[in-house]
């Protein structure tokens, strides 16, 4: 747990009400007690205070997002059309340069600061998965609207980046302050690496999340339902087998870490850390905030005898 948790969670809850993309005092109340300052107290645990900060308010901005753009019925043709002022703000804008969307403008104040904290290829390397993330919520919002439940292929590709994950892997050297050189980042080990990193989180959000999004406009986007759908699985028999799938990933990881280890890098050794820190962290997280377990609640509510 990083030693900076409580403070960080303080303030974190302060610049994102700051920031005008909570509209309304409930959401504010609700994104309190959710206290995301502890997933990334727990997911960063080595981060000091001015990159923790960075790390948390990136993943609150997330959040934010995903809220207002994914967990919505926005059609895919509005977040296609809001996607040129976030792509501009990443390529294009200088910190401090006017701009009128709320959600705009605190990724620009984010992409100041991960300039600032970093170097050229760390800023690179996020901006770029960010759009990744930001075009896919566009396919999300395809299936939501035409009523599709996608692939088990394409979900697993597609799902590699509306997971987001990618944003926060990139940020891992930036809070370890020991920085990947570009030769180190596209390793091909550390590429299958973060691939099976990345799968083991967004898979088990899918088990965490699934009673939060299984009445919702989205859960035609989860694993749980892509495998029910396609395979013709029971819910049980589908979350028995992302176990399954989940167990390769981690041997996966396991089996290809001694060959990140012979490099001798200490940066390289510092990012495998830390994927494995955002595995652990983000479960604990998961399973005691109640932006997933006010779900659990009410699900165990409707099932139970009256």
């Amino acid at each position: 747990m990083n030693p900076y948790v409580e403070q960080v969670n303080k303030e974190t809850l302060e610049w994102l009400i700051g920031s005008e993309m909570l509209d309304d005092a409930e959401t504010v109340e609700r994104y309190r007690r959710a206290e995301y300052g502890w997933l990334s107290a727990r997911t960063y645990p080595y981060a000091d205070h001015h990159t923790l900060r960075l790390v948390t308010d990136w993943c609150v901005w997330l959040f934010a997002f995903d809220d207002a753009f994914c967990e919505s019925d926005r059609r895919a043709a509005q977040i296609a059309r809001a996607l040129p002022q976030f792509y501009a703000v990443l390529e294009d804008l200088d910190v401090g340069s006017q701009v009128d969307d709320v959600f705009a403008r605190s990724l620009l104040e984010i992409k100041g600061r991960i300039a600032a904290y970093g170097n050229a290829d760390q800023l690179d390397r996020w901006r770029n998965v960010t759009k990744d993330y930001l075009f896919a919520q566009v396919w999300e919002a395809a299936n939501r609207e035409d009523e599709v439940v996608p692939s088990l292929g394409d979900y697993i590709f597609m799902r590699r980046r509306t997971g987001a994950m990618l944003t926060v892997f990139a940020l891992i050297d930036v809070a370890t302050g020991r920085r990947l050189t570009a030769d180190e980042w596209r390793h091909p080990g550390m590429r299958a690496i973060t691939e099976s990193a990345n799968d083991v989180v967004v898979w088990d959000n899918d088990l965490i999340s699934y009673a939060k999004e299984s009445d919702g406009g989205n859960s035609r986007n989860n694993l749980v339902n892509v495998l029910a759908e396609h395979r013709h699985y029971s819910r049980q028999q589908a979350m028995e087998e992302i176990g399954e799938m989940r167990n390769r990933a981690i041997a996966d990881m396991v089996a290809v870490r001694p060959s990140l280890e012979a490099l001798g890098s200490e940066a390289v050794l510092a990012y495998v850390r830390g994927l494995e820190f955002w595995i652990s962290g983000s479960v604990d997280y998961s399973l005691t905030s109640s932006r997933y377990t006010v779900a659990w609640q009410r699900a165990a509510q409707r099932i139970s005898p009256q």
